[in-house]
């Protein structure tokens, strides 16, 4: 009925600052953390790590830096089974800015790449383990990347000490075959290394996605509550759960903190399934251009940003 060896990672606070710069209270974050440890979630990232000299805290909350200080104001010790990460994009952290394992609350770093960095991902994400944490590369925005250059960084993965590699749809444009292909290559290419499955759902396929990795032996799933992310947003953390019916998690917990703490922002910020997110992933674009159609007053004009998309071409 369930696979034992499962890992579920909710980036509720990591993916869904990106919609709104981390600006979430205490009481948002604690929410979130406190309904994770209750459904026996094995991992909350809880944001990113950044260096003071990348972004201005005038500008960004907390969580897009994750010092002790402010992780000890959440989960102060967390004596729980639930395990803290935070995600280091290559160039906006200084490897200094990380301290080592047992000065820190994070359990684990994962370091976010593109195609073209997986050199210096390699060189950070063991930096990190040298340091004491569990680590993960997320391969980025692979859906753009050739078939050459994807064997190219995986062989250069497949040589590194990093024990978790994550497929990413960044974008939101894969289909299943697509994931399927993906993470075949992956377990070829990177023989002894688990695999992770971080989705976007533009096309509103994340959760189809997740269980396709899922099937093809993915272990490490990532997910948000009420699929709160960048954008269209990611698989829902609920829904997930739900299928799973795995008994070491409970749901019950995860819908108290959407009912409290995740739904309200739906007034706020425009996340989820939206026409011109939608359009981004059908045409395998970023959803950047489409997240600034939403902040616009023209925000339900589908037709012009569509129009817009294809450099004003005649559609048919």
């Amino acid at each position: 009925m369930y696979k034992a060896d499962i890992k579920v990672m909710d980036c509720t606070v990591r993916d869904g600052g990106l919609m709104n710069k981390w600006q979430f209270s205490d009481e948002f974050v604690k929410g979130v953390y406190k309904a994770c440890v209750e459904a026996g979630v094995d991992y909350m990232e809880i944001g990113y790590k950044s260096s003071e000299f990348a972004f201005s805290r005038d500008e960004v909350g907390p969580w897009k830096f994750c010092d002790d200080k402010d992780l000890r104001r959440i989960v102060g010790d967390n004596n729980t089974n639930l395990k803290l990460s935070a995600m280091a994009d290559i160039g906006r952290i200084a490897p200094e800015d990380i301290p080592p394992k047992n000065e820190s609350l994070l359990d684990m770093i994962r370091v976010a790449c593109y195609v073209h960095q997986v050199d210096k991902a390699v060189w950070l994400a063991e930096h990190c383990m040298d340091k004491g944490y569990e680590v993960t590369i997320n391969l980025m925005a692979v859906s753009k990347v050739n078939e050459a250059e994807l064997d190219e960084a995986l062989a250069d993965l497949a040589k590194s000490k990093v024990p978790v590699i994550y497929v990413v749809d960044s974008f939101g444009s894969l289909y299943c075959e697509s994931i399927e292909h993906l993470v075949k290559k992956y377990k070829k290419a990177l023989p002894g290394k688990e695999l992770g499955i971080h989705a976007h759902n533009n096309m509103q396929l994340a959760m189809s996605n997740t269980i396709t990795a899922l099937m093809n032996d993915t272990t490490m799933l990532d997910s948000t509550l009420l699929g709160m992310g960048r954008g269209a947003g990611n698989c829902p953390t609920e829904t997930l759960i739900a299928f799973l019916k795995n008994p070491k998690y409970r749901l019950l917990p995860l819908l108290e903190a959407i009912q409290t703490h995740v739904k309200p922002w739906q007034d706020k910020i425009d996340w989820g399934y939206h026409i011109p997110y939608l359009i981004t992933g059908a045409l395998n674009e970023h959803p950047r251009s489409a997240m600034q159609w939403m902040d616009s007053e023209r925000k339900d004009d589908f037709v012009a940003f569509m129009k817009e998309m294809h450099d004003y071409e005649l559609l048919e």
